[in-house]
């Protein structure tokens, strides 16, 4: 496979088809139907490169069946994010927080930090076990470390 990371649960990117849309009854063949899909990328890939990929097979499907398909996206999309587990930052902060550095398959807005040439991590309390979904919450008691992580972070780069 031309994509794997094994620092990812999922190694491989994932594409989720997540809502289909279509037709009108159960006893006619529709004339429309809308597919939303999820890419999940890894670093090094390119949202536009896979669209153009993907864009380049559907192409062919719909000159053969004579069908029309329209592919346009709902976002640009986020690009995949890395930092690397080398950097000055992430070992400091693997050495306040106490903990190894790990990848994680949720999007975030480090790559546009990055894009700013800044060496980016993703650290703070909480677990995104309790993220997006009802009743969300933070322990308190992950509060109070987690400040104290910002500031020795704050005292190392900033003063």
């Amino acid at each position: 496979m031309q994509y794997r990371n094994p620092g990812f649960a999922v190694q491989t990117p994932t594409l989720n088809l997540g809502c289909i849309h279509g037709g009108d009854g159960a006893n006619r063949i529709c004339g429309e139907c809308e597919l939303h899909f999820d890419l999940r990328l890894l670093p090094g890939m390119d949202n536009h490169e896979l669209r153009e990929t993907i864009q380049h097979r559907l192409n062919p499907i719909a000159e053969s069946s004579g069908t029309d398909i329209v592919f346009s996206s709902l976002f640009e999309g986020v690009e995949p994010f890395a930092e690397d587990e080398n950097s000055e930052l992430v070992k400091i902060c693997e050495q306040l927080s106490g903990r190894p550095s790990a990848s994680v398959a949720f999007a975030t807005e480090a790559p546009f930090m990055q894009e700013l040439k800044m060496q980016t991590v993703i650290l703070g309390p909480g677990s995104i076990d309790q993220a997006h979904q009802p009743n969300e919450f933070i322990a308190c008691d992950q509060l109070e470390p987690a400040v104290k992580i910002v500031q020795q972070l704050i005292e190392k780069f900033c003063l």
